[in-house]
């Protein structure tokens, strides 16, 4: 796969790994900032009794009292400014007005443009007091994203990202979900490359310093087989197992990887002690 400089490339996928130079990591920070913030928002308010339609609502007014506007409203479709995923789906789920229960697990997955940028990250969020095997997912979850991002370095493959996430997975007695990955993001809301969660170091397009993509493994309790109900979007486990995400924009630097969407309050990972 070729590599262009972004500034030289159009504004939409063209099967080349697009690299952004200090001007494009500025507004990725600008852009993973504020959804940080936005997704801090959510673990202020949500609990037992809230819906995701308030969810997605809250998403809406955040975005545009900031100058922002929410990536998937209308995207190909959608009709939401958030994807929740409650339980056993996977991804893509649609927000509605069934209230959370205490004992769900809900992921919330919001892009938000700022200026152009797509800022683009998930977290999972326990509504009240959770089974063990949840909590334990949730952890597992987080901790295979950040085995992910700290396998990324200039010189390092796509593969290497993919092989952190599966060794420590899979021995857990969990699995990586394939039919959905990772993607390039900066001015394009999905760009390439791939970054596949599953993999073998070594393996696939090379990390060059300027790359910005987003690591987002699917992690399930059960099979890592899934099935996208007949809404077209909606994702859910098979074996309806539980199943979690966390995402993460990042960009490759000289000498590592940046994360451009940590929370501004510590939110990283459940419990999340707000005030």
């Amino acid at each position: 796969m070729n590599y262009v400089e972004a500034a030289n490339a159009p504004l939409r996928k063209t099967g080349h790994i697009k690299l952004y130079g200090p001007e494009g990591f500025e507004g990725m920070r600008r852009a993973g900032a504020l959804t940080a913030k936005a997704l801090d928002a959510v673990a202020e308010m949500i609990g037992p009794g809230v819906t995701t339609t308030a969810i997605d609502e809250l998403i809406f007014d955040f975005a545009m009292d900031h100058g922002a506007y929410p990536a998937t409203l209308m995207y190909r479709g959608y009709r939401y400014s958030v994807c929740t995923s409650v339980n056993h789906v996977v991804c893509h789920g649609m927000p509605n007005a069934r209230p959370l229960r205490d004992g769900d697990i809900v992921n919330v997955d919001v892009t938000l443009v700022v200026d152009g940028w797509y800022g683009d990250s998930s977290r999972m969020f326990p509504v009240g007091a959770i089974p063990r095997r949840a909590e334990r997912l949730l952890d597992v979850t987080y901790e295979s994203m950040m085995r992910g991002i700290r396998a990324i370095r200039p010189g390092a493959h796509v593969g290497d990202i993919g092989a952190a996430i599966q060794e420590f997975v899979e021995p857990q007695h969990m699995s990586v979900v394939r039919d959905f990955c990772g993607h390039g993001v900066g001015q394009v809301f999905h760009d390439e490359p791939n970054i596949v969660h599953v993999g073998r170091r070594g393996e696939g397009p090379k990390l060059v310093p300027g790359m910005i993509f987003t690591v987002e493994p699917m992690i399930n309790l059960g099979r890592p087989h899934v099935k996208v109900l007949s809404d077209g979007w909606t994702a859910v486990t098979r074996d309806r197992s539980l199943s979690a995400q966390f995402e993460h924009a990042v960009g490759v630097t000289e000498t590592g990887v940046e994360i451009f969407t940590l929370s501004p309050k510590g939110y990283h990972k459940p419990p999340y002690i707000t005030a």
